[in-house]
């Protein structure tokens, strides 16, 4: 693989795994309620979902959901039944306690590391098209002409590292955003705007095709 091919696969990345989605609303939230420090078992857990699927495409799993019409509509239906379960409870959530409150205090709430890991693990490996996808990303990098397994193993790590990087940034950033919302218009909107993102998000999954 060329410096070129790969300089423009991290541009491609970058910008995919940048705009905001499900795992980025997830690892934002979890930073405003848990703190951005706790909130980075959320992210791993999505990195870790993110190797898991790259695994599984090259396995031909990928190959086997674009055959089997009913085996990607239960894993994609699965999947957006979290995310709407992730959804509506966000918006009945208690608010973030933001108000009155120092974002330096560390006055969060406090919840299992495995939680925060398992939430980020299920939101990333719950839609199947993200098997799809990398299933069509890699071959369009890969040289074929040289060594397979090491240009999937740069690849993957530049994802991980990408992933990590862009995704953590939700993250810590998640208390300062929390607290503009609150500014805005009371401590629940930020609960009532990443449930209805989550919601939306959930509804879009199902009703997505292949």
């Amino acid at each position: 693989m060329s410096f070129h091919h790969w300089f423009l696969y991290v541009l491609v990345i970058v910008t995919l795994i940048g705009v905001p989605g499900p795992s980025a609303v997830l690892c934002l939230t979890h930073g405003a309620r848990h703190g951005g420090r706790r909130a980075i078992a959320t992210v791993a857990g999505g990195v870790l979902a993110a190797l898991t699927l790259m695994l599984l495409s090259v396995l031909g799993v990928g190959a086997l959901l674009a055959a089997s019409a009913t085996l990607f509509t239960a894993i994609k239906l699965l999947g957006a039944l979290y995310l709407l379960y992730l959804g509506i409870s966000a918006w009945r959530s208690s608010a973030p306690a933001l108000s009155g409150v120092s974002l330096d205090s560390g006055e969060i709430e406090v919840r299992p590391l495995r939680k925060l890991f398992g939430h980020g693990f299920m939101v990333g490996v719950g839609n199947p098209k993200d098997l799809l996808f990398f299933g069509a990303l890699f071959p369009q990098f890969v040289d074929p002409h040289q060594a397979i397994v090491p240009q999937l193993l740069l690849l993957a790590l530049t994802w991980v590292v990408a992933d990590f990087s862009i995704m953590s940034s939700y993250a810590l950033m998640g208390r300062r955003i929390a607290a503009f919302f609150t500014r805005l218009g009371g401590s629940r909107l930020f609960n009532r705007v990443t449930g209805g993102a989550f919601i939306a998000a959930g509804g879009a999954l199902a009703l997505s095709s292949r």
